[in-house]
């Protein structure tokens, strides 16, 4: 099974249709997608929103069934102060409409406990429309490593709860292999891999998480964390390079040197 997907943040915006046919032209049967753009477009890529857009989600579907192509992930579902989840319910429906397995979901609400309470909203409004979802963790993040998601997770308590494991963050906040290896597989429902250093290079965290690396390109240990993981799940290559998009290098030269050097990766640890 192939298992890789292009995520919303390596593409900087480009629009759905154009999306769906760079994964189909790199191999990839699937793509991770947000309802609208990302806030750098360092291409000048033209504003959508598949939200407001019924047309676009049907130009969307029918490029999806024509490339074999589907959505490994919605994003877009996270919990900040003074908002409600229960107020997403029509996101999920189109996220549910364009046949997305799963939603992701993370907290910038310092409140731990009413971010635990809201991801299990979210948890039950995505079940009835037939979908799992994931919790993200990151220092930056309130759920911030990896021993906080599998509490969340545990809090929660529903068995379409499970964990997704950004690379980057869990070698940022200070775990590695082992740790993953030493996890119940069923636990992780998604992974998004990229490389960067281990040491923070930009002023703040979120500068580093727009320009990471090509994977094999950095100080992470790569291989020994492909082989810890789960076989079953999707690997979602989360590559913007933002440094290298402003200098004009195409959004399919990256994606492509993404995608090759992931195969190689999964290869070398026996997984690919």
């Amino acid at each position: 099974m192939d298992r890789l997907a292009i995520e919303h943040q390596t593409v900087f915006g480009l629009p759905p249709v154009e999306f769906v046919h760079l994964a189909a032209d790199v191999g990839c049967r699937y793509i991770a997608m947000a309802l609208s753009g990302t806030p750098h477009n360092p291409h000048g890529y033209p504003a959508y929103s598949l939200r407001d857009d019924a047309g676009l989600r049907a130009r969307m579907s029918a490029a999806m069934r024509e490339r074999g192509v589907s959505i490994s992930l919605g994003e877009g579902f996270v919990v900040r102060p003074g908002t409600d989840l229960r107020d997403s319910g029509a996101d999920l429906d189109i996220m549910a409409q364009l046949g997305v397995p799963r939603v992701n979901t993370v907290s910038l609400d310092p409140d731990l406990g009413r971010s635990l309470d809201q991801f299990g909203v979210l948890a039950e409004m995505a079940a009835l429309r037939g979908m799992e979802t994931t919790v993200e963790f990151a220092p930056s993040l309130t759920v911030k490593d990896l021993d906080a998601a599998v509490a969340a997770v545990r809090h929660v308590a529903r068995e379409g709860f499970r964990l997704l494991v950004d690379v980057m963050h869990l070698v940022r906040s200070g775990h590695s292999a082992a740790n993953l290896a030493a996890l119940d597989p069923t636990l992780v429902g998604y992974v998004q891999l990229s490389d960067n250093t281990v040491r923070q290079r930009g002023s703040t965290y979120r500068e580093d998480s727009v320009d990471r690396m090509v994977p094999g390109r950095g100080e992470f240990p790569l291989t020994e964390i492909l082989a810890a993981l789960p076989r079953n799940v999707v690997i979602g290559l989360e590559v913007p390079m933002l440094s290298r998009a402003e200098a004009g290098e195409s959004t399919h030269e990256r994606v492509r040197q993404c995608v090759r050097a992931a195969r190689e990766l999964l290869v070398t640890a026996g997984v690919g």
